[in-house]
C-alpha cells in the first residue's frame, strides 16, 4: 500500500481535525502541531507534502528552506504577511490564502464599531459604568446625525466593498480610495471615488481601513495623515495592525482631534504590557480611555466562518496534491 501524502497544520488548530479530514481523508494524513513558535517546527515539517499556516508566528525562509516535498503552503485566512512568500516562490512552492471567508464578519465589525462610536454609545456606556456624569446625553454631546456624513474606505476589495454597502444602508455618503481597483467599481457600488489618500482623509467623518499589509501600506496612517482628518472624526482599523500607528491614534484621541477609534488589529499581538494603547484602554483616567474600542483581532470571527476557512484551506491543499489548478495563489 502506498503511503498517503502528509499535511501538517503548524499552529492554532488542534484535534479534532473534523473539517480538514472531511476533505482530505483518503487523500492525505493530517496532523496538527499546535506550535506557539517557529522553533517547534524543526524536525516536524521537513517531509510534509503540504503545510497549513495560521498566525501564531512568522513562517520564515528558515522553515521554507527545510521543506523537501512541499507542494503548497496554505494560509487558511486572508492576510499572508506572516509567510515569507518570496522565499517560497524561489523554492517553487505556491502560497495560497482563503480571501473570502470573513468578508461579511469583518465588514459588520468595522461598520458596527463606527456606528457605536459615532452615536456615542461606547463613550456613554464606558462613562456610566464608572458612575461618571448624569443619566443623560449631555456628556457625549454634540453627537452628529450619521446620514450624509462621509464614510471613507481605504481599500475597496471584497471587505471594503461589503463595508461600503453596509455604510450606505446607514445613510453614510461613502467614498473610497484604492489605486488598484479598476475604473467603474464606484458605479457598480453606487459610491464615490477619490484619487488620493489626502482627498479621502480631508472629508471623512469616519475612516475605515480595508487594505492588506504591504511595503506600500505599512505605516499608511500616522500622525501626519490623522492630522488631515477633520477634528472630531473617527478611525476604525480591522485590516492589519502595521497599517496604523496606534501611538498616533492614542495621541489624537487624547488631544481631541479624533473623537473615537475602533482598533481590532495591532502590529504585535498580543501587545507588550508597556504598550501605549493598552495603557490608554486600561486606565480610566487616560483622556483616550472612553473613546477607544480595542478588540483582540476578532473582527473575522464567527462559527460558520471558522468552518469555512478550514474547509476551503483543506480544499486548496487537495487541489495541490492532485495537481489541479490552484484558486488563490498569492506569490
Amino acid at each position: 500500500m502506498s503511503q498517503l501524502p502528509r499535511v501538517v497544520i503548524t499552529d492554532l488548530i488542534v484535534e479534532p481535525l473534523n473539517f480538514e479530514r472531511a476533505v482530505l481523508d483518503g487523500h492525505a494524513d493530517v496532523t496538527a502541531l499546535n506550535a506557539m513558535s517557529e522553533a517547534v517546527l524543526v524536525g516536524k515539517i521537513e517531509q510534509a507534502d503540504a503545510i497549513m499556516v495560521y498566525h501564531y508566528f512568522r513562517f520564515t525562509r528558515d522553515s521554507i528552506d527545510r521543506l523537501e516535498n512541499c507542494k503548497v503552503i496554505v494560509r487558511p485566512g486572508v492576510g499572508y504577511d506572516g509567510i515569507d512568500i518570496e522565499a517560497a516562490r524561489e523554492r517553487g512552492i505556491p502560497v495560497c490564502n482563503v480571501p473570502d471567508y470573513g468578508t461579511e464578519e469583518v465588514a459588520d465589525s468595522a461598520v458596527g464599531m463606527a456606528v457605536t462610536l459615532a452615536r456615542g454609545t461606547h463613550f456613554l456606556n464606558s462613562r456610566l459604568r464608572r458612575g461618571i456624569g448624569d443619566w443623560n446625553v449631555d456628556q457625549a454631546a454634540p453627537i452628529q446625525r450619521i446620514r450624509g456624513r462621509v464614510f471613507g474606505i481605504i481599500g475597496c476589495g471584497r471587505i471594503g466593498s461589503a463595508a461600503a454597502l453596509r455604510a450606505k444602508a446607514f445613510g453614510f455618503d461613502v467614498v473610497f480610495h484604492d489605486p488598484y481597483l479598476p475604473d467603474g467599481m464606484e458605479k457598480a457600488l453606487g459610491i464615490r471615488r477619490v484619487q488620493t489618500l489626502g482627498e479621502l482623509l480631508a472629508q471623512s467623518y469616519v475612516v475605515s481601513l480595508h487594505c492588506p499589509l504591504t511595503d506600500e501600506t505599512r505605516g499608511l496612517i500616522c500622525e501626519a495623515e490623522i492630522s488631515k482628518m477633520p477634528v472630531g472624526s473617527f478611525l476604525v482599523n480591522t485590516a492589519r495592525g502595521g497599517v496604523v500607528d496606534t501611538e498616533a491614534v492614542i495621541d489624537a484621541l487624547a488631544d481631541g482631534h479624533l473623537q473615537g477609534a475602533g482598533i481590532d488589529v495591532l502590529e504585535q499581538e498580543p501587545p507588550p504590557e508597556d504598550s501605549p494603547i493598552l495603557a490608554a484602554w486600561r486606565n480610566p483616567d487616560h483622556p483616550a480611555h472612553d473613546r477607544l474600542i480595542l478588540n483582540p483581532h476578532t473582527a473575522f470571527y464567527c462559527e460558520e466562518g471558522c468552518e469555512e476557512f478550514r474547509t476551503k484551506g483543506a480544499q486548496e491543499v487537495l487541489r495541490a496534491l492532485r495537481g489541479e489548478p490552484l484558486r488563490n495563489v498569492v506569490n
